[in-house]
């Protein structure tokens, strides 16, 4: 896992190292100095001249000059070296999402992936640079500070013996006891961000039934729950600071106690005074280090939780790859379902799609009806091959869509969603999704097409009106006009409009139905629709119920055999007769 995670570090190797460097040169001069502390004192009990006291005393401060200049080295090289590989990780993160198949996104979830790629990021860039400066100073201090305590104290060092046993096994009880606790709290940050999400995407919905109080305490209630295992957690490792007072105290009352009775009852022969005193700041710095590494050891055991949630996304492998020697170029539109049954889930009981066959001709006008849950989106999916089959095969162009390079693939196939969704920028820059290269003739003729021109050219800033995130600042109908447009730009081989003019009404839902027709007429054509209208004049017209093909035919033919479609029908022309 760490490994896989610490690839990101990249091009932040050199200040990772300088800074290892920088830790050394700080740990080994502060150890040095109590010791040339101790000879001084000594010294002076002796009777030393001025003279030698303010020597020592200059190397004593050019001591802490150099440390302290290696201490803000690194610093800098370790704030370099961490923000890097927060970067390095969470583009790498963002890329790896980028890849996955839609299997994988409804596996995490929207809101889990969003916690992943900031909290959790965020709470791996503080352990990697508490790890690179603190965890590397800190056992350099211990290790630095134990040798020099055992040289100088010799027998009263053997108060570390008693001291840094308990310490240590004080740490991992209350590090036991904390982990469970932050596992539950990243959980539920996931249906914290859940239900923001949720909230900020419905908020019209939320205003539209006055639902804003029910909102805020659902809110509410997530976000207590999140306090109160934070506090639980944080009651335990609350429980770090007094033991580390307890353990400085009896190491600072034992050297006391044990030093003086070794130098009286001595004359100073085994110890002396100056020896003692660095006993003293030895002690310190040797439990100071100690409750670094505790600080160290409770950040780790918070952000492994992030650790194992980043790696579980880098684990995770697209089910949809490239073939091992991938085709360039789709022959034509044409669009052909051979036994085709498919399952969103290996476990799951039924399948969403069973026994489809079906042969649909390049530039032929497709139309597909069904009740809702009648598997229609999840049918045209599979020819982008946004998922792949269970059994059988799709075939565009007459081969296999996994033989295709899938960016070949997606390219020649245009979808235009049933959530239809638009970015933040201009609308000039949400068509260029479509072909980034597009020309402003070709925007406008794709606008046409779409009959989205007339509207556009109502705002005062025409193709550079900003579209707010969402298209919150356009209607519906206008919001799926501008999709069409976009897909049109791509000028696919096929073009799938999934529900896509709902919104729109049907003299406009016929204008651009005539437009396709003369326009684009080599490209195939599959529209989804819930009005009769919208593909009774389609070449094909599929009726899709409980994931299977019921009938096949035109208008007319339809009429006459299928009792669902004819309903159907029925149902809508007396609507109208009604109205």
């Amino acid at each position: 896992m760490f490994r896989r995670i610490l690839k990101s570090v990249r091009e932040f190797k050199l200040p990772t190292y300088l800074t290892f460097i920088c830790m050394v040169f700080e740990a080994g001069i502060e150890c040095v100095i109590p010791f040339i502390t101790a000879e001084l004192i000594n010294k002076i009990r002796s009777g030393a001249v001025l003279g030698d006291v303010i020597v020592t005393g200059l190397i004593l401060a050019g001591m802490a000059m150099v440390s302290l200049l290696c201490g803000w080295l690194g610093g800098i090289c370790c704030a370099k070296a961490s923000s890097g590989f927060s970067r390095n990780l969470r583009s790498d993160l963002f890329s790896k999402i980028q890849n996955f198949s839609f299997e994988s996104v409804d596996k995490f979830s929207s809101a889990s992936l969003v916690t992943r790629l900031t909290t959790d990021i965020q709470n791996v860039g503080m352990a990697y640079m508490m790890v690179i400066r603190t965890a590397i100073r800190s056992p350099l201090m211990f290790v630095f500070a134990i040798i020099m305590a055992y040289t100088m104290g010799g027998a009263l060092s053997m108060t570390f013996v008693v001291v840094i046993p308990v310490l240590i096994f004080g740490l991992l009880i209350i590090a036991r006891f904390a982990m469970p606790a932050f596992h539950r709290v990243f959980r539920k940050y996931d249906k914290l961000n859940e239900s923001i999400e949720e909230n900020v995407r419905g908020m019209r919905v939320v205003k539209g039934f006055s639902r804003e109080e029910y909102e805020k305490r659902k809110f509410e209630k997530a976000s207590e729950d999140i306090r109160k295992d934070f506090v639980k957690a944080e009651k335990i490792v609350a429980m770090n600071n007094p033991l580390m007072q307890i353990c400085m105290n009896f190491n600072m009352v034992f050297v006391l106690l044990v030093g003086s009775k070794m130098i009286i009852g001595s004359g100073a022969a085994d110890l002396d005074v100056g020896h003692m005193s660095s006993m003293l700041t030895y002690g310190v710095q040797i439990l100071m280090s100690l409750i670094m590494l505790s600080m160290i050891y409770v950040m780790l055991t918070i952000s492994m939780e992030s650790f194992r949630r980043i790696d579980e996304v880098l684990r995770e492998e697209p089910i949809l790859v490239n073939p091992e020697n991938p085709v360039f170029e789709v022959a034509d539109g044409s669009v052909d379902f051979d036994g085709v049954s498919f399952k969103y889930f290996s476990e799951a009981k039924k399948a969403a799609l069973d026994g489809i066959d079906i042969h649909i001709p390049s530039g032929a006008t497709v139309g597909i009806l069904g009740g809702t849950g009648s598997s229609k989106s999840t049918l045209v999916q599979l020819i982008p091959r946004l998922y792949d089959v269970t059994e059988g095969s799709v075939r565009v162009g007459g081969r296999d869509v996994r033989e295709y390079d899938l960016d070949t693939l997606r390219s020649s196939v245009s979808m235009v969603l049933q959530k239809n969704m638009l970015f933040s920028g201009t609308i000039a820059e949400n068509l260029r999704w479509g072909n980034p290269d597009a020309t402003d003739e070709e925007i406008e003729q794709a606008c046409e097409l779409a009959q989205a021109s007339e509207f556009v050219h109502s705002f005062p800033q025409g193709y550079d009106t900003y579209i707010e995130q969402g298209g919150t600042n356009v209607s519906g109908g206008q919001k799926q006009r501008l999709c069409i447009a976009r897909a049109l730009l791509k000028r696919p081989k096929v073009l799938i409009l999934d529900d896509s003019t709902s919104a729109v009404d049907t003299r406009t839902d016929a204008l651009i139905r005539e437009g396709f027709k003369k326009f684009i007429p080599e490209t195939t054509k599959i529209i989804i629709a819930q009005r009769v209208a919208s593909v009774q004049d389609a070449d094909i017209i599929i009726v899709m119920d409980g994931g299977r093909i019921a009938a096949v035919g035109t208008h007319e033919e339809l009429l006459e055999k299928s009792d669902i479609y004819r309903e159907v029908f029925e149902q809508q022309v007396s609507g109208k007769e009604d109205r």
